[in-house]
């Protein structure tokens, strides 16, 4: 072997764009500023965030509908405001989180067929508590129906979606949540901030676990975990707005193990972790091309290159246990771009047609390993594996019904009086304004958290300052008698 080339059984990997007819074709991808990856799969669906007008929308496309959409594609409606993320549940295929601006978290099942309009269908659950929008929204992985949402009232919130209810509530940033990531096992949260910290969390008992600065350039940064390490990758950009890929010990957020300088250029990296090979995968918004590298022994080491001439405006990847095992797919990224939706594969070049166990060890599977009350209880568990050799094939649909009913709205029949019509108006203009005034409440909350924050260092500066200031007094006095000392030595020889 040669001592100048690192051996590598990934050192070969190469990416493939789907042909156009392998596309999801005339997608209305939504135009909101909002940082998010836009696009979210599982082994049967994808959704993305869609550009509808008269509140917001989400697109759920099942993956073997490929080619051109129609132009009255089914939507999932039922937020007031633009959806701003979604995320599918790890352990229910038929179940799907939205987030958006009107403040909510909805929960919706997705029908096996889609011969019915979705239009009419409703949200299996609604959660409500951020008094702002929710930015993200991410499933646990390994406690069942347990989902972080977090939103621009500073606050990530943690929900028992069966219950409908919310368990416990994250507080300690000063500035909006940018990005959120679990470790593996879900016993931490590690978030990056527009105010350029980087913090890890022990969320149920909503501790700062360790905290750092992180990327101190203004724009967006992102944060993943590496596997089951304590390590973190994070994107985002320098004070000379360069991208710059750091590599991070959780144990001491003091400074980066690691920075690399990437480019100049101006769009967010979006970066995707693979456990099982052990590869980060680097998307940059705007970009047409993937990077992508192999950690190992604290080094992230690059690989090659997925070059395109068509810009992406956000990614996904497929969970391990939707790749092809047979073609020798290590992984499968789906690339946004204007109207179109381009699945890209990468794959090990292997001439046997054998399974491959050295490129495909066991993988995440879809049952959890813990149930929500167990992991709010304070149990830990690994996640559940399977081994791809025989095969994954998908389990039938697993009703999901919520015992916390969702809000019934109740539809205005021929007969209504015109006493029920004015309390029908009284009620929703109450409602309405109850919600205003639980905006302007969050608002304020935000407000003094930051002020509780600022009055804290101003504290410890002034404690510091005493200290200082004490010390220097004693030093003083110590000359003064010193002086004296020494003046009463010269009067004894005098």
């Amino acid at each position: 072997m040669s001592r100048f080339v690192r051996a590598s059984k990934y050192r070969h990997v190469y990416g493939s764009a789907a042909k156009r007819d392998g596309c999801y074709d005339n997608i209305r991808v939504s135009a909101n500023a909002w940082d998010t990856n836009m696009v979210k799969l599982n082994p049967l669906f994808l959704s993305v965030n869609w550009n509808a007008s008269g509140g917001g929308a989400f697109a759920v496309i099942p993956l073997s509908t490929v080619g051109k959409l129609p132009d009255n594609y089914p939507l999932y409606r039922g937020h007031t405001g633009p959806v701003l993320d979604t995320d599918f549940n790890p352990f229910n295929d038929y179940v799907i989180a939205s987030g958006a601006e009107d403040g909510k978290v909805m929960i919706w099942a997705i029908p096996e067929v889609y011969e019915e309009d979705l239009e009419e269908v409703a949200p299996v659950s609604k959660l409500s508590g951020h008094g702002r929008k929710v930015g993200q929204v991410l499933f646990h992985p390994v406690a069942d129906n347990v989902l972080a949402s977090a939103s621009t009232d500073l606050t990530i919130k943690l929900w028992d979606i069966e219950k409908g209810i919310e368990r416990q509530q994250i507080t300690g940033h000063t500035e909006i949540i940018q990005s959120l990531a679990w470790n593996y096992n879900g016993s931490l949260l590690a978030t990056t901030c527009r105010d350029k910290k980087l913090r890890v969390f022990d969320v149920r008992s909503n501790k700062i676990v360790q905290e750092g600065p992180g990327h101190q350039g203004v724009k967006g940064s992102r944060v993943v975990w590496l596997g089951e390490t304590d390590r973190l990758a994070t994107t985002g950009f320098s004070r000379m707005s360069d991208r710059q890929l750091n590599l991070w010990d959780t144990t001491d957020l003091s400074k980066p193990i690691k920075t690399e300088f990437l480019d100049t250029s101006s769009g967010v990296l979006m970066p995707f972790y693979d456990a099982d090979t052990k590869m980060l995968y680097l998307a940059g918004k705007g970009d047409g091309n993937i990077r992508y590298y192999e950690y190992e022994n604290d080094e992230l080491f690059p690989l090659s290159e997925f070059k395109s001439g068509d810009p992406q405006r956000g990614m996904g990847f497929l969970p391990k246990r939707g790749v092809n095992v047979a073609d020798c797919e290590i992984a499968r990224a789906y690339k946004v771009g204007t109207t179109l939706i381009e699945p890209i594969s990468f794959t090990v070049p292997r001439k046997s047609d054998a399974f491959q166990s050295d490129i495909f060890p066991p993988t995440i599977g879809d049952e959890p390993a813990l149930t929500a009350d167990e992991w709010f209880g304070g149990k830990n568990a690994n996640p559940k594996l399977i081994d791809l050799e025989a095969g994954f094939s998908v389990k039938e649909k697993k009703e999901f019904v919520p015992s916390a009913p969702v809000e019934e709205q109740q539809a205005k029949s021929p007969t209504t009086t015109m006493h029920e019509k004015d309390y029908q108006e009284a009620y929703h203009e109450l409602r309405k304004e109850n919600e205003d005034l639980k905006n302007s409440l969050s608002q304020r909350e935000v407000k003094i958290r930051i002020l509780e924050i600022e009055l804290e260092k101003m504290k410890e500066q002034m404690a510091q300052l005493k200290t200082e200031v004490s010390s220097e007094e004693g030093q003083s006095q110590e000359k003064v008698v010193e002086n004296i000392e020494s003046e009463a030595k010269k009067d004894e020889s005098d």
